[in-house]
């Protein structure tokens, strides 16, 4: 089965791409859908003109001829997008409409084909986009008014082709299960795309925001987010003499050693479960026990940052450029919580994010500072080297201790 699958998904994705080229990312996947559809027009019409002729009934040749006019104008849809993204489904619209009114003249109302002017409900907003509401209101109210005009003007007595009760009833089901098909195609299609948005919108979110802030505002749409801890950590980490390096390294290798930093943070976050608060320029800001509390945030936080050290050093010498940092670290009561419209975020603010972030601009490259409250919280479990006291801008003297290794 997958030997004969393969082959037919190889040869629709070729087609799906025909003329599709010059045109936006969003734009070629609504062309690819248009384009696959007329494939299958084209291959089913053929086939039930082909029945139709091996029959050897010589009355059925006109809507032989139908079916195959009706292959030969929609295998040309492809091919009109080089002209622009509309002549296509316009062309595919207009032979539909106009070759179930020949069907219809030949075998009457209750031949099936009326019932699939239905289809229009559904396809065009597939084929054009909602955002183009007069197009597909025009092509829905046409495809309505043929519909009721086929009803009506083509009663069975009214009919070319006066086929047997079985050929008409066979011909409906067949109409039947293609508008059901087709109708069924385009909603799945629809609430594909829409799921599609709803996926690709909350992984953004879940990039900007913590997971369980996403489901609050997943939940509770509209409010504020806005929360209290009592102890919690907060820890930022600032690359020494990156700007003045960047100025020799230029743009691209910049740009490529700051993301592999970050991208190396980043999984030592994931890894110690703590939660990235934000990047800015070559400095980096981490949090633990916000927005989830957890009694163990200093230890976590103080492993993810000689982990950070350590990887700052392995990039160094990989990339072989003279890399180092600065990391302080404070421990506290804090508030943290979602900020703005545009491009908001989720921050922290409170004495213990002003302290370690003097305390990183105090530290020495390669070294890791912490506050008083970080050390009451390690001594037990981690390496501590005191600093005495020293000068922190905003704060006055304060003991500090430089966080070295594991017990």
């Amino acid at each position: 089965m997958g030997r004969l699958v393969r082959p037919i998904k190889k040869i629709l994705a070729g087609i799906a791409c025909i003329g599709i080229e010059r045109y936006p990312p969003d734009t070629q996947r609504r062309l690819k859908i248009v384009n696959v559809f007329s494939a299958l027009v084209v291959v089913t019409t053929f086939i039930y003109a082909m029945q139709l002729w091996r029959s050897g009934d010589k009355s059925m040749t006109p809507v032989v001829l139908i079916n195959l006019g009706l292959a030969i104008i929609v295998s040309f849809v492809p091919l009109m997008h080089r002209f622009n993204e509309m002549a296509g489904g316009l062309l595919l619209v207009l032979a539909e409409f106009t070759a179930l009114i020949g069907f219809t003249s030949y075998f009457g109302r209750l031949g099936g084909a009326p019932l699939q002017y239905v289809v229009a409900a559904a396809a065009p907003f597939v084929i054009f986009e909602a955002r183009r509401f007069w197009l597909i209101f025009t092509i829905v109210i046409t495809a309505l008014a043929l519909h009721l005009i086929a009803w009506f003007q083509f009663p069975m007595e009214a009919a070319r082709l006066h086929a047997g009760s079985d050929v008409i009833d066979a011909l409906y089901v067949q109409g039947a299960i293609t508008t059901f098909g087709l109708i069924a195609a385009c909603v799945y299609y629809a609430f594909g795309l829409a799921e599609n948005a709803k996926a690709e919108t909350e992984q953004v979110l879940r990039n900007v925001l913590p997971d369980s802030v996403v489901e609050r505002l997943k939940s509770a749409p509209g409010e504020s987010i806005a929360d209290g801890f009592s102890d919690a950590s907060i820890l930022f980490a600032d690359i020494t003499g990156f700007v003045g390096m960047a100025r020799g390294l230029g743009p691209e290798r910049t740009v490529a050693l700051l993301n592999r930093l970050v991208s190396a943070f980043d999984e030592l976050a994931q890894r110690h479960g703590v939660e990235k608060i934000k990047t800015i320029g070559d400095a980096y800001m981490v949090a633990s026990g916000v927005p989830i509390p957890r009694r163990d945030h200093a230890q976590a936080l103080a492993a993810m940052a000689l982990d950070l050290v350590a990887a700052v050093r392995t990039v160094s010498a990989v990339e072989n450029v003279p890399l180092n940092v600065r990391v302080g670290m404070a421990s506290g009561p804090m508030m943290a919580g979602v900020i703005g419209i545009n491009k908001f975020s989720y921050d922290v603010w409170g004495d213990p994010v002003n302290l370690a972030s003097r305390l990183e601009q105090s530290s020495e490259p390669g070294r890791i500072t912490i506050c008083p409250a970080c050390y009451a919280a390690l001594k037990d479990t981690f390496v501590l080297q005191s600093r005495g006291l020293i000068d922190i801008k905003g704060v006055g003297e304060q003991e500090a201790w430089f966080l070295d290794g594991r017990r």
